[in-house]
């Protein structure tokens, strides 16, 4: 694919040839999708969560499809093999394909957030997101996601050790998003990404135990579009900070419909495993429709959505 000019945007001061990003979890380190994807072209790729020392991830299964395959659960529980691998080998081997590299880090204690952005804080790294929500790991990220002042916390840490961008990636399993919205904006954070995935489980009710080997698990997929939608909508009118989108997005159209709400650029997640080549889609199906509307620039699009 070419490159589309109508999609050129700048972001947080990095150049992105396209608002199109890749959500972390669910594109590896980016290599992976080297054979079906120019990564170049997409905005950025949010690596594969990382955290201070390696982690093995959950026993069990860790992944299982929801009924009539309208999403997906995960308890991964953050398998990888800890910044300082991440950052010997594997920002070295990658750096080749161009990509803008996002680095998604989460810790136990708010002085791990800043120890992982002190020692990301090199080239190669274009910015952090911090996991504050994932819901897959039985310590940590949840309890700082869920409330404004460790969420707030964790963001001044990140900052104070850093001179990259800082995006925090937000929880939906709260009563008021907007509330934890504000509080992370006034600690510093450079944007906002949401949603991360829902809270769900599953059971065979054959063996009447959980599917997941960790019982609950991080709901995503197309199931969680309205959702996610919804929070980025209430979110984008509350926040002076830009906007990454994600959440059961798809489609170009899908896309779009995050772009009217106020997301400034998107992420794709679990589409991902279903097509490997569906970023490169939604590029090319965002492109077509912003001539089709006379629209030079896709920040034209953004928070477009007429009330």
């Amino acid at each position: 694919m070419k490159k589309l000019e109508r999609l050129h945007t700048n972001l947080l001061g990095i150049e992105m040839n396209a608002p199109v990003l890749t959500a972390s979890g669910t594109f590896g380190f980016g290599e992976e999708f080297a054979d079906f994807v120019d990564l170049s072209l997409l905005g950025g790729v949010m690596v594969k969560g990382t955290t201070l020392k390696p982690r093995r991830g959950n026993e069990g299964v860790r992944i299982t499809e929801t009924a009539g395959g309208a999403g997906m659960l995960n308890c991964i529980g953050l398998e990888n093999p800890g910044v300082d691998i991440f950052l010997s080998e594997t920002l070295p081997r990658i750096e080749k394909y161009g990509m803008n590299v996002i680095v998604n880090i989460s810790g136990s204690t708010v002085e791990e957030y800043g120890v992982l952005a002190q020692k990301l804080d090199v080239p190669g790294v274009a910015a952090l997101e911090l996991n504050v929500s994932c819901p897959n790991v039985k310590d940590g990220g949840i309890v700082f996601g869920t409330d404004p002042a460790a969420a707030a916390a964790v963001v001044k840490e990140a900052k104070g050790h850093i001179s990259k961008p800082v995006i925090i990636k937000l929880s939906p399993n709260v009563t008021d998003i907007v509330q934890i919205a504000k509080a992370v904006e006034v600690a510093g954070a450079d944007a906002i990404s949401l949603i991360n995935t829902l809270m769900g489980m599953e059971i065979d009710i054959e063996r009447r135990r959980p599917v997941l080997g960790n019982i609950t698990g991080g709901l995503s997929g197309p199931c969680v579009k309205p959702v996610a939608l919804r929070m980025v909508y209430q979110v984008s009118r509350a926040v002076n900070v830009p906007i990454i989108g994600m959440g059961g997005i798809s489609s170009w159209q899908d896309a779009v419909q995050f772009f009217l709400a106020g997301a400034d650029a998107i992420a794709v997640g679990t589409a991902n495993f279903a097509d490997p080549a569906v970023t490169m889609k939604i590029c090319e199906g965002l492109d077509k429709y912003l001539e089709s509307h006379g629209l030079k620039n896709i920040a034209e699009l953004v928070d477009g959505l007429e009330e």
